[in-house]
């Protein structure tokens, strides 16, 4: 299918052992038939290529490694109190003038969640996608507000919902970055875990810089919500391309850093 016939909704990562078809060497979202029926199959095609190439890592970097593995492999579970706390301090981070009803409530379609129960859209990144939203919403408050709200831009009448972009974005930068790999086998993932061994919220930040590229990508695009598909492709290639800079010391020396304002 192509950019313009893709709608974007909350994806699901692929257990190990099971397979999932796709013509594509991107990530996938589902089709508008899905919009309203629950997650997507989103698939990521390696090319031949990768799978023989791996990076070697420092002692750090593999543990920096394992230990975002052990995040990413956390699922969102609404029974834990942790879990519950952390939701609750979203919605209280999102809207501070405004009292939550409950942690299911027809109030989180307010913040773009395709329900009243957000832990159903949470399976696509599971609980590592609410930390990097409550990173986000503590560290770039007005970035995050910006965006939540659609404050800025020549913004169009069918705009994407802020809390399922956000976990697709979660879900782009695990792909991107092979975080589910034993090794990177790809150079932007080698690349992140420099950044990564130097700063342990590197995940989280460059979560933010996607966030706020992405946005900027949708203006720029003059986009609508059934363009979100080609705003990630596009978002994601311009990520790349940063990353590989060979000047960038740090995360904040990209140049998409700067879109971000707190």
């Amino acid at each position: 299918m192509d950019d313009r016939g893709s709608s974007f909704i909350t994806v699901r990562r692929i257990p190990h052992g099971e397979t999932c078809h796709s013509n594509s060497a991107e990530v996938v979202v589902g089709s508008a038939a899905w919009l309203g029926r629950g997650l997507s199959c989103v698939c990521v095609q390696r090319r031949d290529s990768d799978a023989s190439n791996t990076f070697d890592l420092t002692l750090a970097q593999e543990e920096c490694l394992q230990r975002i593995q052990r995040r990413i492999d956390v699922p969102y579970d609404s029974s834990i109190i942790e879990h519950q706390d952390a939701l609750r301090a979203l919605w209280n981070a999102a809207f501070p003038e405004e009292e939550l009803h409950g942690l299911i409530s027809e109030q989180w379609k307010e913040m773009g969640w395709q329900g009243k129960d957000p832990s159903t859209d949470f399976r696509g990144g599971g609980f590592i996608s609410l930390e990097n939203f409550l990173f986000f919403a503590r560290n770039f408050p007005k970035s995050f507000q910006d965006l939540l709200r659609k404050q800025e831009g020549d913004r169009s009448v069918w705009e994407y919902p802020f809390a399922v972009a956000g976990v697709n974005i979660t879900y782009m930068l695990i792909q991107m970055l092979d975080l589910e790999a034993v090794k990177p086998r790809n150079l932007v993932g080698a690349t992140f875990l420099k950044f990564l061994a130097e700063n342990e919220s590197a995940f989280d930040l460059l979560y933010c810089i996607t966030f706020k590229l992405m946005d900027h990508q949708w203006l720029s695009m003059h986009a609508s919500y059934m363009d979100f598909n080609a705003v990630m492709k596009e978002t994601r290639r311009q990520l790349e391309k940063e990353l590989l800079v060979e000047d960038i010391a740090q995360l904040e020396d990209l140049p998409s850093y700067k879109l971000l304002s707190r």
